[in-house]
């Protein structure tokens, strides 16, 4: 029997349980997962493309443990059908929170096809709990205090406040809750 690639691009700005989620239930499609880490000049990352693929890599290990899947970890900055014909995928997984993400991965779809019909794009639909977990939304909330841990991994978290860290922002702990001291705010600058 033909061993069954599976392709999960993103750009995993930070990796959420949302992704996690995505990713365990892949690895039970799929004999080798390829997780493709993209290389999107458009979008401004909090972390670097190698930060990013390490981060997956610690993410990925239990799972693949877990399943007995290999799962490697690949940047990409080439279109994701050439992407996935050079890495052997047969299957593409997209995760989907909202029907507005199914919209935009409708129309990637009928491109893809077009592309290689070849390739099968399978949708995953997000777990409940990981409905409205979104990147960006993470890094909003980090950014400004707000307690991440229900959306990401403790090292994934720590990752987030060590760069956010880095780049000026001051946490202030109180209990039960990280509070982000904004750089370069006076205290009647900042907002109420």
């Amino acid at each position: 029997m033909a061993k069954r690639t599976g392709l999960y691009p993103g750009t995993f700005d930070p990796v959420t349980n949302g992704h996690l989620d995505i990713i365990a239930r892949a690895a039970t499609l799929v004999d080798h997962l390829v997780m493709g880490v993209a290389i999107n000049e458009a979008k401004v990352p909090l972390f670097s493309l190698d930060e990013r693929v390490e981060m997956l890599q610690h993410e990925t290990a239990k799972i693949s443990k877990d399943t007995g899947v290999t799962i490697s970890v690949e940047p990409y900055e080439n279109l994701l059908m050439h992407f996935a014909e050079q890495v052997g995928a047969q299957t593409i997984i997209r995760g989907l929170r909202a029907v507005s993400d199914f919209e935009y991965e409708f129309q990637m779809v009928g491109m893809n096809m077009q592309l290689n019909s070849k390739i099968e794009t399978v949708f995953l639909m997000a777990r409940a709990e990981h409905q409205a977990i979104a990147s960006r939304l993470v890094k909003e909330i980090a950014s400004l205090g707000g307690d991440i841990t229900h959306f990401t991994s403790p090292y994934v978290v720590r990752l987030v406040h060590a760069k956010l860290a880095a780049n000026g922002v001051k946490f202030a702990p109180r209990p039960g809750k990280v509070v982000a001291l904004k750089r370069g705010l006076s205290k009647s600058k900042a907002k109420s």
